[in-house]
């Protein structure tokens, strides 16, 4: 068994991991992000009543650029005290047990082929929806990071006027729509035609994003994930629509698009690091 840690920049999940199922967890709201020390000491209290001799190891995924050889991560998304820290020897000397570090999407993609929707896919994207665009690739069945952990930056790409990250994170509707992601989300729910309309637009954008995803590697599969792809029923149409224009039309029919329906994903992801 396992132990598998997700930290974003709101809360903390720990769980124990095996054979793809989450046997225990705990989830607690991130306090003091000014402070490493207590940010540190938070996760490990977190973990600490997860220990036990059938542990064999800890991996924990992070909203950062990782030195996964070394554990160390850098400039934490939304936790300003983590600016470069060795977290891998951290926890290491604190438990006692092989730890591993990786970027919390790679997480979130190596999770889902080996136990949710990219399952059997030797080449998979997984995509996450939520602050901004993150991506984690598969190839040969291998989770691939590229030298500096820096691989899948798909939201940094240049597209319209800024890059696919303006036009994919909740600050899309805040900026166009004066409401952030969820509020949209459940005015599309009644019904209201301006909040249907603002997922049509950000369907067309995320068609173009996968565009460049499938330019790129030409996976089999695409596992949607983050917050706001619980509203995929609202701009799944107009994504479709904004591939119809891609070069190759055999690959769009063998392209499998999909969303994530494990809350856990992440975590199971985490504790099979290695």
């Amino acid at each position: 068994m396992n132990i598998g840690v997700d930290l974003g920049g709101t809360k903390i999940k720990v769980g124990v991991a095996n054979e793809g199922l989450i046997l225990q967890q705990n989830t607690a709201l991130l306090f003091q992000k000014e402070s490493l020390s207590s940010t540190l000491k938070q996760i490990k209290d977190l973990i600490r009543p997860h220990i036990s001799k059938s542990i064999d190891k800890i991996g924990i995924g992070v909203p950062s650029v990782v030195d996964t050889e070394r554990g160390i991560v850098y400039n934490v998304t939304n936790i300003p005290s983590w600016e470069k820290v060795a977290l891998k020897d951290i926890l290491e000397d604190e438990f006692q047990l092989p730890t591993f570090v990786n970027n919390d999407v790679n997480c979130f993609t190596l999770g889902e082929h080996l136990f949710g929707h990219a399952k059997g896919y030797s080449t998979a994207v997984g995509l996450t929806l939520g602050t901004g665009l993150g991506a984690g690739i598969i190839i040969d069945n291998k989770l691939y990071k590229g030298c500096n952990t820096g691989a899948g930056e798909i939201g940094l790409l240049k597209y319209l006027e800024k890059n696919y990250e303006y036009y994919l994170g909740n600050s899309f509707f805040v900026r166009n729509f004066n409401f952030n992601a969820h509020e949209v989300s459940m005015a599309a729910e009644r019904g209201e035609k301006w909040a249907l309309d603002a997922y049509s637009e950000f369907g067309q954008h995320l068609g173009a994003a996968i565009q460049a995803v499938m330019y790129t590697y030409d996976p089999e599969v695409v596992v949607l994930g983050g917050s706001i792809s619980n509203a995929f029923s609202f701009f799944e149409k107009a994504m479709y629509e904004g591939l119809e224009d891609f070069e190759f039309p055999e690959s769009l029919k063998k392209i499998k698009i999909v969303k994530s329906d494990n809350d856990n994903i992440s975590l199971l992801g985490a504790a099979a690091l290695k």
